[in-house]
């Protein structure tokens, strides 16, 4: 009997040690992945798009570092396109993301319509003035409707995924609202994303039922697949 529980604990402590040597592994990774100031400069391919009419080029910030008409932009961007669909939630949660999105946590791509004047070798060289012009304006040029199914969502978003497996990540997780069913649509559909374990629908449906969101995720691996992926079980 004491032989036994002797072997038991020393299973726990062994466990435990892995448990903990895991956990350091992987905060050394995000570490790292954050540490990184500029993700674009391992994918020049990415840097520009021009495809279906639309020519745009891509760069980088960092949220506590963008000059104050870019934070003013941005946030104005949220408050448009997420006000109508969290509705009675909006009001608790803007002040949450609005500091999330200006902490030195946060990483940008923003991607701009290329012109005669930003063309040359080094587009992102042009004064901030020339860069900026047209993004602070009314609500009506916040949304940004020519740059829509031209193909550019999909384009981010596959490098959003090659960002995650250079950085060794498991998988890609982002937040879509209910109500925003063609977004749905395009990540499960066309992108293949899935409801996540960790989503409130799948962790308990009544809680699901009255939250406005959905968690998705694309997994890269078999460890992070068994974490965030719903199981599927056959009914029958």
């Amino acid at each position: 009997m004491e032989t036994k529980r002797f072997s038991t604990s020393k299973e726990k402590r062994i466990r435990r040690k892995e448990v903990l040597e895991k956990k350091k592994a992987i905060d050394e990774i995000i570490k790292k992945a954050s540490s990184v100031k500029d993700h674009l400069l391992s994918f020049p391919p990415f840097c520009h798009y021009e495809r279906n009419g639309l020519s745009v080029y891509l760069e980088s910030g960092i949220g506590d570092q963008l000059p104050s008409p870019i934070k003013k932009y941005i946030q104005n961007l949220l408050k448009a396109n997420m006000e109508g669909p969290y509705g009675s939630e909006w009001q608790m949660e803007e002040k949450v993301k609005r500091r999330e999105m200006v902490s030195p946590e946060a990483r940008y791509i923003f991607v701009r319509q290329s012109t005669n004047a930003a063309s040359d070798e080094n587009p992102l060289a042009k004064n901030e003035e020339r860069l900026y012009t047209g993004q602070t304006g009314d609500q009506n040029h916040l949304l940004e409707a020519c740059a829509q199914r031209k193909g550019l969502g999909k384009f981010l978003m596959q490098l959003i995924e090659l960002i995650a497996h250079k950085n060794r990540m498991g998988a890609v997780m982002l937040t879509v609202q209910k109500a925003n069913v063609l977004a749905m649509n395009f990540y499960t559909t066309k992108l293949r994303y899935t409801i996540s374990t960790i989503s409130p629908s799948r962790v308990d449906p009544l809680i699901g039922a009255e939250k406005s969101y959905e968690i998705l995720c694309k997994t890269f691996d078999s460890e992070a697949k068994a974490k965030l992926e719903e199981k599927q079980q056959d009914d029958g």
